[in-house]
């Protein structure tokens, strides 16, 4: 065999340092193998959008004066674990907001004292969307706190039972940060506006002065609850981790995610138009879509934001009504919000998609067990009971939308992508930074 020349080794030399590039890998410096993923400009630009590095502090909440502070938070805490603030004494917010589950239940539905509608949304990183709910009917963490309180189907109670249970109970921390506790005297046990008949009569014969006192205390525990609620948050995952890598070059890093999780993670971006909505650090855009969900009850569609908007803007403890701290001019989402909108018929906020694995089942009234079905049904784009779904079906686009079509191998690469946002969730000062 003729000896090979100079040239012909030099060539294979070169076509074996660089057939490991060709076919995806690269070398690291102790000549162990790794896998390159190569990522545009954009789309790095995109990962980096969605990195828990870019999630800035929740934003000021002008209508809860005591929003960062820290004893109104300790107090808060305190409320949110209180048994003694539903009416049989069993339920809490962390009967539903479970720390041991996300701050959320597992639950297709929240159960209280009696069994919800819809599915319980976690707490952690929610003081940064406008809306709270569903639906939005709440515009605040502290105005969203008082709604259960007093829904029959979830703590059951009412303002003077709330307030006197409030007095009994956390008077000194709650005069720590309110200041005096109100003269409060020959308040009748049980009344409210929102109660059962007797308790709306009970309510009715209440002075102005009396009626106002009680409002105001039942503002300022929400305003504690809200607090509290604003210093939970979401630690890093192993896609932040991801990101990191791929900004700074570093391959080894890269190794974070698997080949599956790295496709999953560009048919997100790209192909299955995920980040459409879920986009962001919390993956979402704090919005209301219609997606064609089907509703729990076919008989009666759940119409979503569409009644929210109504409920937002009526709702005495919004951004603009008296029990608020913030100046009218401080209040532009709810000042403009579009009082109706046809899109918002069957819509239903976004959900943020971190820790999304940990807590099914899915959707706002958790119709869909696994990660696995609420792939499919974006892949079927069904149409919506009420309302008109935004997904692309039988080839139309829809807001210059595409139909999604992945085959069952790219699915199952979405739903490897989506187990890697897994992260602790973060609470100061009490030491729980646990999955």
């Amino acid at each position: 065999m003729q000896r090979m020349t100079q040239v012909g080794r030099v060539a294979i030399l070169a076509l074996a340092v660089m057939l490991p590039a060709l076919l995806g890998f690269g070398w690291s410096q102790d000549g162990v193998t790794f896998r390159i993923d190569r990522w545009s400009s954009a789309e790095r630009e995109v990962l980096a959008s969605m990195s828990l590095d870019r999630l800035p502090p929740p934003p000021p909440d002008p209508s809860n004066a005591v929003a960062d502070r820290p004893d109104a938070a300790a107090l808060g805490r305190q409320l949110f674990v209180d048994t003694r603030l539903s009416r049989d004494g069993k339920v809490s917010c962390a009967s539903c907001h479970d720390p041991q589950r996300q701050f959320q239940d597992d639950r297709p539905v929240g159960r209280g004292v009696g069994t919800g509608l819809r599915r319980t949304m976690p707490v952690p990183a929610t003081a940064h969307g406008p809306w709270l709910f569903w639906d939005g009917r709440k515009d605040s963490l502290w105005s969203q706190a008082l709604g259960p309180l007093e829904d029959g189907l979830e703590h059951g109670s009412n303002r003077t039972r709330l307030v006197q249970q409030l007095q009994a109970h956390h008077r000194a921390d709650y005069e720590m940060v309110f200041g005096p506790f109100p003269m409060l005297a020959k308040l009748p046990a049980d009344a409210g506006p929102l109660g059962t008949p007797e308790e709306r009569e009970a309510w009715a014969r209440l002075s102005e002065a009396q009626r106002e006192a009680v409002n105001r205390v039942f503002a300022n525990l929400g305003k504690a609850i809200g607090a509290y609620e604003r210093t939970l948050s979401y630690g890093r995952s192993r896609f932040d981790r991801y990101v990191e890598a791929v900004q700074a070059g570093d391959r080894a890093g890269q190794q974070t995610l698997t080949r599956d999780e790295v496709q999953g993670l560009r048919l997100y971006i790209g192909k299955a138009q995920c980040a459409t909505c879920h986009n962001g650090p919390l993956f979402s855009d704090q919005h209301f879509h219609n997606t064609g969900v089907p509703p729990r009850d076919a008989h009666s569609p759940d119409r979503g934001r569409a009644l929210g908007l109504a409920k937002v803007q009526a709702d005495e403890f919004n951004c603009l009504g008296r029990y608020s701290d913030a100046p009218a001019e401080a209040c532009a989402e709810l000042r403009f919000i579009a009082a109706t909108d046809a899109g918002m018929e069957g819509a239903f906020k976004t959900p943020g998609l971190r820790n999304v694995a940990l807590r099914p089942p899915y959707m706002h009234a958790g119709q869909l067990a696994t990660l696995d079905e609420v792939v499919a049904h974006y892949r079927r784009s069904p149409a919506a009971a009420t309302g008109r779904t935004e997904l692309a079906r039988d080839g139309a686009s829809v807001a210059n939308r595409q139909p999604i079509r992945l085959s069952d191998e790219e699915a199952r690469q979405m739903v490897a992508f989506l187990r890697s946002l897994a992260s602790p969730i973060v609470e100061p000062g009490t030491g729980r930074d646990a999955p």
